[in-house]
């Protein structure tokens, strides 16, 4: 068996001649620092320097930019501190899912339950939904209203 070296120095010459290295081309006004390297490769304007918060005010947009900062109530619910409140949702909607063996309850069962620990509309909506009829009901309101029996219906 052969080394690699010997194999290289006993292969036959090529035939064509040896390419002659051409200079690179001189630099023209090379950036002096490597931020300005990185900023001459981009194009357009730098998004990262806009301080204006293009969400609207009552959107659902949880995404933080600058200047956000999550509330207190947020923050703490991330960090597995829950209020009485988030508490009491969660031991219901846990509650439902058992007694109706539902592991995802549907959008429709989540305000049965909220209705049910005793929530009401009681306040007018603090976001701008288009489409939408607001109205506020008695914090006394029944959690469900039951239909009128029809006059014909005989049970």
């Amino acid at each position: 068996m052969t080394s690699p070296a010997s194999r290289s120095a006993t292969r036959p010459a090529t035939s064509t001649p040896p390419v002659a290295a051409t200079p690179a081309p001189a630099p023209s006004a090379a950036p002096a620092t490597p931020a300005a390297a990185e900023d001459a490769t981009r194009r357009g304007p730098d998004r990262r320097k806009s301080v204006v918060d293009p969400r609207p005010v009552g959107s659902f947009e949880r995404r933080r930019g600058p200047g956000r900062r999550r509330s207190d109530f947020v923050r703490s619910a991330d960090e597995g501190e829950l209020s009485n409140e988030q508490f009491l949702f969660v031991k219901a909607i846990d509650a439902y899912k058992r007694a109706n063996d539902r592991p995802y309850p549907t959008w429709t069962e989540v305000l049965e339950v909220i209705r049910k620990v005793g929530y009401r509309k009681t306040a007018p909506m603090m976001v701008d939904l288009p489409a939408v009829e607001d109205w506020i009901e008695p914090a006394d309101a029944p959690a469900f209203k039951t239909p009128e029996p029809a006059e014909d219906d005989e049970r």
